[in-house]
């Protein structure tokens, strides 16, 4: 099965654990069983099932191969190439191809000359009137190719307006971007490209990044900061006709394989292997010749050789084109679709149930308890009427007398709730004085005016160090905060089940380490590209605190922003459990009392209040089981293992 069939069937899966999910929206809502806390996090489960997103990243050095490798994995069944593969430089600029169906088919570019502002490429998404559009023909091949060869578009400027864009045209080494005869220097006319088309595997959640060379990347920070990381699968490509050149090692060792260790999903490709089908050599001595170029290869990057994929991406796109079986499979392009399959689909599934999982076991155990809770007070209401039967006036005074104590008691340790409340309105403020972005605004700010001050490198140094320190110190009060409030709600369940039978378990816990892990991240890549001794030495001020600015501290400003959606949403599950309860508490004692008002008004009320009860009862015991049901379903479906097999209903 090609890697395109079983993206196919994990779409498939994720559809069906959607619509499974969003049934059970539906029900709990027909049963009154959901309030606004649930019926939000089941939403925003849904949307992030329906918005989810399968990342794959080719990065190489130009001619590489790279859009012959997309077109061959991905849009073979298309029948023709969906990108344009030519000698030279096609690529110019990253290029984003996905599928967004509130947008017509169109190719999106942005001037190059935006990256004189102090704006990153993300930012700009959120500005479609500052990308230049261009409406693609879904019916013909031909428009597309047409429309991406703008991708490869260069303009003519001055050195020292390339210099102010970010390309580094003062580098002895770099013949890329030297001035020519006029003193002129050719840059990439677009800083980043969006592809919006309806393939089937595009509408299916599939994007794929196509990365420019080592300079194109080295101009473009976003690209390492969020756009690589954030891939699910990075496939960097080699030439066997040109082995592992300097650039191509640079690449490896500064983009991909960061701090000398590379991650889950990060696949080497050899390509071009059909340059060594000669006729005059034997099988075995070309693929002896082949072999030893994946060792050599894998020795440079210190891989093992089992990582390094040997293919023809041409031959395989042809033969697939084809139908040629024995073409394919000498182009080897099945065992990276395989080996990229084992990597990726797994890899993303387990992103999914693990999310899934944790949200939907969450409102599942919360309904779980509301049922549970009312069954319980259905079953003591139940034993209260029926030690009715027979019994004169003044018991029923005395159990009226008993119930209305109870309530009266719980009204009481209400006192406590709403002052519970109060004491978590005063940390939830405290959380968000050191989590917040107002806070993020003045470090941010105060940061920028030391830049902009410094006199020399190393207070520019000091001044990107004592941003990150004071950051990492606003997560480190905030999780002091995220303890106090977790340590009382602990204390708050225990009191309220023990003094009032409430089911309330434990409260939820939440965590800031993944945020305090990504200022690690972002603190590692300022010290090597920003603060390192050679790029203060031989950058401008300017254009250091320029980057940092528009790069690092939008990276900074977006973890805080998820950090900040995070806590909300624990914030309102760890309350919301206490507020179901203590409210339907109040409604089945207030039942209770009403139901004994009922019998001590008229007595010849008591058989029919009891049925009536019994069945309420029975009504509870369906709904157990069709939660039961339900969550059974949607736990299998996490479990699976083989998802090739399933089929959208």
């Amino acid at each position: 099965m090609t890697l395109a069939h079983q993206f196919a069937a994990y779409t498939a899966w994720r559809t069906l654990l959607a619509s499974d999910i969003a049934e059970f929206q539906t029900w709990l809502t027909e049963n009154e069983l959901s309030d606004g806390q649930i019926d939000l996090r089941l939403g925003q489960l849904l949307e992030r099932l329906a918005e989810d997103r399968l990342n794959v990243a080719f990065v190489a050095e130009f001619s590489r191969g790279k859009s012959e490798l997309i077109n061959a994995i991905f849009f073979a069944d298309y029948g023709d190439r969906m990108l344009p593969s030519s000698i030279g430089r096609t690529t110019m600029c990253p290029t984003e191809l996905l599928f967004d169906g509130n947008k017509p088919p169109q190719l999106e570019l942005l001037p190059i000359q935006t990256r004189a502002s102090n704006t990153g490429v993300g930012e700009y998404k959120r500005f479609p009137d500052q990308w230049e559009r261009l409406p693609i023909d879904v019916d013909s091949p031909e428009s597309l190719q047409d429309a991406l060869r703008h991708v490869s578009e260069t303009t003519r400027v001055t050195p020292d307006e390339a210099s102010r864009l970010g390309f580094a045209t003062d580098e002895e080494d770099n013949d890329l971007y030297r001035p020519d005869a006029e003193g002129m220097v050719e840059i990439p006319r677009w800083r980043h490209a969006l592809i919006n088309f309806p393939h089937p595997l595009l509408k299916q959640g599939l994007v794929i990044l196509d990365t420019p060379g080592l300079n194109a990347i080295g101009a473009e920070p976003e690209l390492t900061l969020s756009l690589l990381p954030n891939a699910h699968a990075v496939l960097f490509i080699l030439a066997a006709d040109t082995g592992v050149t300097q650039s191509d090692l640079a690449i490896w060792k500064e983009h991909i394989c960061t701090g000398g260790t590379t991650r889950r999903g990060r696949l080497v490709v050899l390509n071009k292997i059909d340059g060594q089908w000669d006729e005059l050599k034997t099988e075995a001595e070309i693929n002896a010749e082949i072999t030893r170029q994946v060792e050599q290869s894998a020795q440079i990057l210190d891989l093992p050789a089992s990582q390094v994929f040997p293919v023809s991406a041409q031959k395989g796109l042809v033969a697939k084109i084809n139908q040629d079986i024995e073409l394919l499979a000498r182009s080897r392009l099945p065992m990276l679709e395989a080996a990229l399959s084992d990597e990726l689909i797994p890899a993303k599934r387990d992103i999914v149930c693990e999310s899934t999982g944790q949200e939907f076991g969450d409102v599942a155990k919360r309904v779980r308890t509301l049922l549970e809770s009312r069954q319980s007070g259905l079953s003591e209401q139940l034993t209260e009427l029926t030690e009715l039967r027979g019994k004169n006036r003044g018991v029923v005074e005395y159990m009226m007398g008993k119930v209305r104590t109870e309530k009266d008691e719980f009204e009481q340790g209400l006192q406590r709730y709403y002052a519970v409340r109060s004491v978590f309105s005063t940390l939830t403020n405290n959380l968000f004085a050191h989590l917040g972005l107002d806070r993020l605004r003045q470090v941010t700010g105060e940061t920028r005016e030391a830049m902009l001050e410094a006199s020399f490198s190393k207070n520019l140094s000091s001044a990107m160090k004592s941003f990150f320190a004071q950051t990492r110190r606003a997560l480190a009060d905030s999780s002091h905060e995220i303890g106090e409030i977790l340590a009382m709600m602990e204390m708050v369940y225990k009191k309220f089940t023990v003094e009032h039978g409430l089911k309330l378990g434990s409260p939820t816990t939440f965590s800031l380490l993944r945020y305090e892990k990504e200022m690690d991240r972002l603190e590692n890549w300022c010290d090597s590209h920003l603060g390192s001794t050679v790029s203060l030495l031989t950058h401008d001020k300017k254009n250091i605190t320029q980057k940092f600015f528009e790069e690092v501290a939008v990276q900074v400003r977006r973890a805080f922003e998820r950090a900040n959606k995070d806590a909300e949403i624990w914030l309102r599950a760890i309350m919301a459990p206490m507020e179901t309860q203590v409210r339907e508490h109040q409604i089945q004692l207030k039942r209770r009392l009403e139901s004994i008002k009922r019998i001590h008004q008229a007595t010849d009320t008591l058989e029919d209040r009891i049925a009536e009860l019994e069945t309420v009862g029975t009504g509870l015991q369906q709904q157990i089981r069709m939660l039961d049901n339900m969550e059974a379903r949607v736990q299998e479906l996490l479990e699976t293992e083989q998802i090739d097999e399933l089929q959208v209903a």
